[in-house]
């Protein structure tokens, strides 16, 4: 068993340091003669400044040293406001100026799956394995600006579906809803009215397949997100509105193909990349990275759509890079191309980014392959906010819809009271995902499995039940889980569920005018500040889409 990997000791001085030094200016009788002064010399300046200025000005909501509860603004400053926002639900410090401030750009970052737990492990993991101080921060770290609450219309754990419909609606709705709202209508997007009242360029970029429910929630209408096959078809164009995307990276062509391919998921003969192409598609590709890495990078490729994998993606600490980019290539291509395109215009883009295998791997309860695909989901912020920095008419947000697995850094492993204590080098020593490793442990005969979990979990302590178990498995997924917790408890991670759970996820935002999103929000107000700040008009896409 590896070393545990302690806590940093904070010297507890606090106290000897409050003991040993007290400022005279905060003793009783210092206190009174500052109290009679401020008083004094507060009427005389009231009055003063009354008898100059004619007129009252206008207060700030807070006191000053003197216990004054309206003191004037005697400075050039523009006055600050306390401002009650109707779509917001805290009050918050704003100015005029700020609040006039448009983005050209914006790119909404999903991290599905990613809980406060989640990215503490994260960053402790990487702590540990790259030998960083304690204080080390994330590429998130350092924008995190409040919370985001995830309950849907239907229930207090909301599914990816209602979730993320709530962010681009800007509507609370069933577990389940694809862009509808809880009577099953259609409701307009922040991707469509950007797309069709600003004429923006939108794109979609996910590790999922491009047909899941984050990036269907943006670019199509449906009561079922099990509707693939539909969904898939709205998002070449056709629905009412046509068109909506310029740009689609990810997984998922088999929703794509005809029923009669091998490869296929569609219950029909519809062949969508002819249709796409028939559509204005420029470029249309499936399978082929080498093509995609040879796409010019000039504006004429697009509408592009390239997805890569029939299915989902690979996680991160499975993909074959020749077959394969990452979360970060991708939206680098996908800034890249957008940004060009939109270069000579005053109309900039919107693109959504999900890292969509951080909560699949949690649904496994997997920690080493959670923690890979969150790295690799902070490499991508890290690039995000690197292109803000050089397009400062660029804001970027990164939330989750929902916390999935229940993760704890801790585990209680026996009776007696835990000693605080967890393994990385356990994660260190897994070369794949327990998904993938449950298949290949099934198509080998029971005595072989121990080498294998061994050789690919890094376990080289079996015990004698555990060999037991992994001879008596027969289901994939029984055997993903069973792998899955052998980590966990020699890490010493602990998992509530393998569902999702209702805890407050984390909320991000980076670039200029982005402090709307401080504070503890409801995830539909992230869909109202977004309409907000590009001068959308959603409700006019919902009476589109509804006639």
């Amino acid at each position: 068993m590896s070393q545990p990997l302690l806590s940093h000791q904070l010297h507890d001085e606090e106290s000897d340091e409050h003991d040993d030094w007290k400022d005279p200016s905060t003793s009783p009788k210092a206190s009174s003669s500052r109290k009679y002064f401020c008083i004094i010399s507060g009427a005389v300046g009231l009055t003063l400044v009354g008898m100059l200025m004619g007129a009252f000005l206008t207060p700030l909501d807070h006191g000053n040293e003197c216990g004054l509860q309206h003191p004037v603004n005697l400075t050039n400053k523009p006055l600050v406001r306390i401002v009650k926002d109707p779509l917001l639900s805290t009050q918050q410090t704003t100015n005029h100026t700020e609040q006039q401030q448009k983005p050209r750009n914006v790119i909404m970052m999903i991290s599905d799956g990613l809980g406060p737990a989640s990215v503490s492990f994260a960053r402790t993991y990487y702590q540990y394995i790259n030998q960083k101080p304690y204080d080390y921060k994330t590429p998130l770290d350092s924008i995190h600006v409040g919370q985001s609450r995830t309950r849907s219309s239907s229930t207090l754990v909301t599914d990816s579906a209602a979730g993320a419909t709530a962010f681009s609606c800007g509507i609370k709705t069933y577990n389940g809803a694809v862009g509808v709202d809880p009577q099953g209508k259609p409701c307009g997007t922040v991707l469509e009215s950007a797309k069709h009242h600003r004429n923006m360029l939108t794109g979609l970029v996910a590790t999922s397949r491009i047909t899941h429910a984050t990036p269907a929630s943006w670019s199509s209408h449906q009561k079922d997100r099990e509707n693939e096959a539909s969904i898939a078809a709205q998002q070449i164009g056709d629905n009412p509105l046509g068109r909506s995307v310029d740009l689609m990276f990810g997984g998922g062509y088999c929703y794509f193909l005809p029923k009669s391919d091998q490869q296929s998921c569609r219950p029909d003969e519809r062949r969508l990349f002819e249709e796409a192409k028939h559509n204005n598609w420029t470029t249309v590709l499936h399978g082929d990275r080498k093509a995609w890495d040879e796409l010019d990078m000039d504006p004429s490729i697009l509408p592009v759509i390239s997805l890569f994998t029939s299915g989902h993606m690979s996680y991160e600490i499975d993909r074959d890079h020749t077959k394969e980019p990452s979360l970060t290539e991708m939206s680098d291509k996908a800034l890249q191309l957008l940004s060009s395109a939109t270069k000579e215009t005053e109309q900039g883009f919107f693109l959504m980014i999900e890292g969509s295998r951080i909560d699949m791997a949690a649904h496994s309860n997997d920690p080493a392959t959670h923690v890979h695909d969150i790295l690799e989901y902070q490499n991508t912020v890290a690039l995000v906010k690197k292109f803000v920095d050089e397009h400062p008419d660029t804001i970027m947000i990164s939330t989750s819809d929902h916390e999935t697995g229940g993760l704890s850094l801790a585990r209680q492993v026996s009776a007696k009271y835990p000693k605080y204590l967890w393994y990385p080098d356990v994660l260190k020593g897994v070369k794949r995902s327990t998904a993938i490793l449950a298949g290949d442990i099934l198509r080998t005969n029971a005595e072989d499995r121990q080498k294998v979990v061994e050789n690919q979990l890094g376990i080289q302590d079996i015990t004698g039940d555990e060999l037991k178990k992994l001879a008596k498995i027969n289901s994939a997924k029984e055997m993903d889980i069973y792998l899955a917790s052998m980590v966990s408890i020699r890490s010493q991670l602990g998992w509530a569920t393998h569902g999702h759970s209702g805890v407050d996820v984390n909320l991000y935002a980076y670039g200029n005018s982005v402090d709307e999103f401080r504070g503890s929000h409801e995830n539909t107000d992230i869909g109202h500040i977004l309409a907000q700040k590009l001068d959308l008009d959603m409700d006019a896409i919902t009476k589109e889409l509804n006639k």
